[in-house]
C-alpha cells in the first residue's frame, strides 16, 4: 500500500490508470469462513505491524496477527529467477541493508514512467536476496529490529497466515497488493501467474477464500478478473477523479469486489464526509481505506494529533474496513464498533 503523500510517480500511474479505462509445497487447507461472514469492518494490517516492526518481515506478519488483525498485507515483487517476495517497492535500497552487500548493483531506472535509482529486486535471485536483513525505512521508527529479519517469499506469509491462524482458531486472511505489475510483466517477470498458483497451492484460488488482491492498475485487475474468481480491490488516489464518479464506480464494479481509497478521498474539506463510501456501496462496491497510522505527523489537524477520534470518524462515514500501521489501536477501537 502506498504513502499519504503525492509521489511523482504516482502521479504518472495515475494517468495510466486512466488510460487504461478508456516455492512452497501444497497444503490442504480447510474452507474459510465466506466473505459474507468475515468480521466487519474488517482490520488489515498494512504491511503487518509496520508501526512496530520493519515492515514486510514475517517477524511484522506475526505481531499483526497477535494484535488481532483480519487480514495482513504483503506488497508483491518479483526476484530475478522468478520468486515473489514481500516489499513494498521493487527498490530495496531503504529497506535492506543491499546497499551495504552488494554496492556495485546501485543502477538507475524508469518505473512506471518515474526515474528511480537504488536497488532493484528484479536484478537479484532469491539466494542472493536471502542474504539481505531488512531495516526499517522510517527514522522516527525503532531502529532496535534492523538487521535481524530476512525478505518473505510469498509462500512463507501464506504459510505463517495458515499456521497463525490455525493456532488462534480463527482465519488470517490474505491482501496482497500486486507492485508495478505492467513493467514487471514488460521485463518478462508477470505477477499474475505466480501469484495465482502460489494460491492454487494452498487451495487459495476460489471465490469465498479470505483473500483480497489489490492493485492501482486496472488492466492488472481486468486481466487477473479473467484468470481467478478471487475478489478484487481497485486502489485509487486523487489522481484518477474520473474514477470516483458514480460512472466511474459502475466501471470498477465490472471486475472488482470494492476499491482501495486514500483516506483523504473520504474525508471532506470541511471536516465531514465526501459521497465516495456511499456512493461505492450503492453500486455493490466495498470500501477498504488506507491509511491509518497513530504517529500524530499523520493524523488530520482536525483530530488534534489523536488518531482513535480520525478512525471513529472513519466509521462513522461506514467504511467496510481499514489499513493500519498499528492494528492494535485499530483491534482497540473496531472492537466496540463490531
Amino acid at each position: 500500500m502506498p504513502e499519504a503523500l503525492v509521489h511523482p510517480r504516482r502521479q504518472t500511474l495515475a494517468m495510466v490508470t486512466l488510460a487504461a479505462l478508456a516455492c512452497a509445497p501444497a497444503y490442504s487447507r480447510a474452507p474459510a469462513a465466506i466473505p459474507m461472514t468475515e468480521p466487519h469492518p474488517l482490520i488489515i494490517a498494512h504491511r503487518g505491524a509496520s508501526g512496530h516492526r520493519p515492515e514486510h518481515t514475517l517477524a511484522a506478519y506475526t505481531l499483526a496477527i497477535e494484535m488481532g488483525a483480519d487480514y495482513i498485507e504483503p506488497d508483491l515483487v518479483i526476484t530475478r529467477d522468478g520468486v515473489l517476495v514481500a516489499r513494498h517497492e521493487n527498490e530495496i535500497g531503504a529497506t535492506t541493508d543491499v546497499a551495504d552487500r552488494f554496492p556495485a548493483r546501485r543502477t538507475t531506472k524508469v518505473i512506471d514512467g518515474a526515474e528511480v535509482t537504488g536497488w532493484f529486486v528484479e536484478d537479484f535471485t532469491l539466494a542472493e536476496l536471502r542474504t539481505l536483513r531488512a531495516r526499517e525505512r522510517l527514522s522516527f521508527r525503532s531502529q532496535d529490529y534492523n538487521g535481524q529479519y530476512q525478505v518473505p517469499t510469498l509462500a512463507e506469509v501464506v504459510a505463517l497466515a495458515d499456521s497463525l491462524g490455525r493456532a488462534r482458531g480463527r482465519v488470517v486472511g490474505l491482501y496482497p497488493e500486486t507492485k508495478h505489475p505492467s513493467y514487471f510483466r514488460e521485463i518478462g517477470l508477470p505477477l499474475e501467474e505466480p501469484l495465482l498458483a502460489e494460491l492454487r497451492a494452498a487451495n487459495l484460488d476460489r471465490a469465498d477464500a479470505p483473500v483480497l488482491i489489490q492493485s492501482f492498475e486496472v488492466g492488472n485487475l481486468r486481466r487477473l478478473a479473467g484468470m481467478t474468481t478471487v475478489r478484487l480491490i481497485q486502489l485509487l488516489t486523487g489522481g484518477a477523479p474520473t474514477m470516483v464518479t458514480p460512472a466511474g464506480l459502475r466501471g470498477i464494479a465490472e471486475y472488482a469486489y470494492g476499491i482501495g481509497p486514500d483516506k483523504g478521498m473520504v474525508f471532506g474539506a470541511d471536516g465531514g464526509g465526501t459521497q465516495l463510501v456511499q456512493d461505492a456501496q450503492a453500486v455493490g462496491l466495498h470500501v477498504h481505506v488506507w491509511t491509518l497510522r497513530a504517529e500524530p505527523r499523520f493524523v488530520p489537524a482536525r483530530f488534534s494529533g489523536n488518531v482513535r477520534e480520525e478512525l471513529r470518524a472513519l466509521l462513522a462515514l461506514g467504511v467496510d474496513g481499514i489499513f493500519a500501521d498499528h492494528p492494535d489501536v485499530a483491534v482497540e477501537v473496531m472492537r466496540s464498533a463490531r
